[in-house]
């Protein structure tokens, strides 16, 4: 796995052994950002179900000013602080070793004069199907109040199994299928 492109590409990235933890790919990354790139830049990105921490490191590569990691399994966060480390990344990061709805339903974070983050990933493991419900169910309440006016959310699942069109105030904006992977782009409705 590796750093695709940005301050830090071409790097290596490790990921945690074993099958518990399935990092996205770097074509299924690369997909992603070619999306998002004219939004990536000063972007405060939200990387749930980190992992390995690879797109929240290709956020911070690709210019993103702030990425907060969320993730629980103790294998995965040594991994994740082991490449932020390496690649001395520091100061423009927060890693949160807690499970995502935990991390979602505690205090609202504060931003001063920005409000929420920009871009919002989550790639739950696969197996965990109620876990998709959850976290877009939990950004899309609340009044929206984790995401900035014109958030993305992003959510990486298998390409069979579909998310709702709608999670509150989060609608489904795009639909990218590759291999057996897919990302659903959602957007908060204006009605």
């Amino acid at each position: 796995m590796r750093v695709i492109a940005g301050e830090f590409r071409s790097r290596s990235l490790d990921a945690p052994p074993g099958l518990a933890t399935r990092p996205t790919s770097d074509r299924l990354r690369e997909t992603l950002f070619n999306v998002l790139a004219r939004r990536i830049e000063g972007a405060r990105f939200l990387d749930l179900y980190a992992g390995s921490g690879a797109v929240g490191i290709e956020a911070l590569s690709r210019g993103a000013s702030h990425v907060e990691f969320v993730e629980k399994t103790r294998p995965a966060l040594k991994v994740l602080r082991e490449n932020l480390s390496r690649l001395g990344i520091a100061g423009c990061v927060a890693v949160r070793a807690e499970a995502v709805s935990s991390f979602l339903h505690g205090i609202v974070p504060v931003f001063g004069p920005v409000a929420g983050f920009n871009l919002i990933f989550l790639d739950p493991p696969y197996d965990l199907a109620a876990e998709y419900e959850s976290a877009l169910s939990l950004l899309g309440g609340k009044g929206g109040l984790w995401l900035s006016e014109d958030a993305i959310v992003i959510a990486e699942h298998r390409r069979k199994q579909r998310t709702e069109e709608r999670y509150g105030a989060l609608a489904r904006t795009r639909l990218l299928e590759q291999g057996d992977a897919a990302l659903s782009f959602y957007a908060q409705n204006r009605v």
